[in-house]
């Protein structure tokens, strides 16, 4: 449950330290997950921050994640990205995200771009493709919301991540001679694998991939008003679609693989929204 009182102080605290250091907000602010790192090489004039000097902001600790923030501009437009999330898995508590993308609705940004490595439930996107999330599942069923109060808690998830910005990146991907997938997420607790059944019954409910994160943050910022993107890097296949066996170092080694297009693409991506009202 979400510790309101305790971040009624974190916030506007970790708000100033961003203000007094990188001055107003970015618009576009783009969580990286495993694989895309890469993006952050192609940041002009960068200033980070690590998270430990941000009070609202959470201290995740899986292989992979560097935890900090970097400020910059990539062509014209002006970014923050966050290296590190925190997953449900490391703690069972959803809301571990729920400090820092309210610290950014609150310093001004408005669009939250978020970036994950998956598991395939398709064939035609084998590892290494790329996958815009239009919709997600969430199969354990759990809500960082539980225990707000008032109307505002029950929030519209219909077009979560935004029908005319998904337009857009597959417009920008066409021109880029770039295979963009497009599909719906499904979000499993983790932090083991699936097994093989529950990946027939994910790809029976309309699930095209699936990954241990990305929703919770998805309701989270639509709590707190941002708009919201989702790209996926297919790093496997899912349980039972493929003879390889399922580890952690698996998902990282192609993610590193694939790293480099993925974070072109999402540079590309970046830049390109200077163009669009967010």
């Amino acid at each position: 449950m979400i510790d309101n009182k305790k971040l009624d102080v974190a916030i506007p605290a970790s708000v100033d330290k961003l203000q007094s250091l990188f001055g107003n907000a970015p618009e576009v602010a783009v969580v990286l997950g495993s694989g895309w790192a890469g993006a952050v090489s192609h940041v002009q004039e960068p200033q980070s921050l690590p998270y430990t000097e941000l009070p609202a902001f959470p201290q995740p600790k899986v292989e992979g994640h560097v935890n900090e923030v970097v400020v910059g501009h990539i062509g014209g437009q002006r970014v923050i990205f966050l290296r590190g999330r925190a997953h449900t898995y490391e703690t069972g508590d959803c809301t571990g995200m729920a400090g820092a993308l309210r610290t950014l609705k609150t310093w001004g940004v408005k669009l939250l771009l978020q970036t994950n490595a998956s598991g395939s439930l398709r064939g035609h996107m084998p590892p290494g493709s790329l996958m815009l999330i239009a919709d997600h599942i969430n199969a354990p069923q759990r809500s960082p919301l539980v225990g707000e109060q008032g109307s505002h808690r029950f929030v519209d998830m219909v077009n979560a991540y935004d029908a005319d910005l998904r337009k857009h990146a597959l417009a920008l991907a066409k021109r880029e001679n770039l295979m963009l997938g497009e599909g719906v997420y499904c979000w499993a607790l983790g932090p083991q694998f699936e097994t093989a059944a529950e990946i027939r019954m994910f790809a029976a409910w309309g699930a095209d991939a699936v990954g241990m994160s990305t929703v919770p943050e998805t309701i989270l910022a639509r709590h707190a008003g941002l708009k919201v993107m989702g790209i996926a890097l297919m790093t496997n296949m899912a349980a039972g679609l493929s003879a390889e066996a399922l580890t952690h170092d698996l998902t990282l080694k192609q993610a590193q693989m694939s790293g480099e297009r993925a974070a072109g693409f999402l540079a590309a991506l970046v830049a390109s929204l200077k163009d669009v009202a967010l």
